[in-house]
């Protein structure tokens, strides 16, 4: 196996690139350094490749009564010092935000996209947040 593809190269935080795969449960954190969830998962744009939005989950207890949140990715400061994402947001913003279940989540880029796109940019907006379409 080469450097490229070894279990030590993919442990380096010193790359610009990262893999979709190490972003999934990354913890969240809101600027006074509160854990408030972690990425679930990436909404990833086809045509482009540009990734959209973090799936942030927040609440529930072993899954059970789990939210998730889509956050607009340039909301997201990756900080090494905590070994995770920053965002302008505390619980309480939080828990008013745009939130689907794991079911509703299958339609998030499906042929209503810019409706939930609207519901989420209109939300972020008041924290920089714009659309990407």
């Amino acid at each position: 196996m080469n450097e490229a593809t070894s279990g030590a190269a993919l442990d380096r935080t010193e790359h610009a690139l990262i893999l979709g795969s190490r972003v999934n449960n990354t913890p969240v954190f809101n600027k006074a350094g509160e854990r408030i969830g972690h990425v679930d998962d990436l909404s990833i744009e086809k045509a482009s490749g540009k990734v959209i939005y973090a799936i942030m989950s927040f609440g529930g207890f072993l899954g059970i009564g789990e939210k998730f949140h889509p956050l607009p990715w340039p909301m997201l400061d990756y900080d090494p010092e905590r070994g995770g994402y920053v965002v302008p947001l505390d619980k309480a913003t939080l828990a008013d935000a745009p939130y689907y279940d794991r079911y509703e989540l299958a339609d998030l880029g499906g042929s209503s996209h810019l409706s939930y796109g609207e519901r989420i940019f209109t939300y972020y907006g008041a924290y920089g947040a714009v659309p990407y379409w």
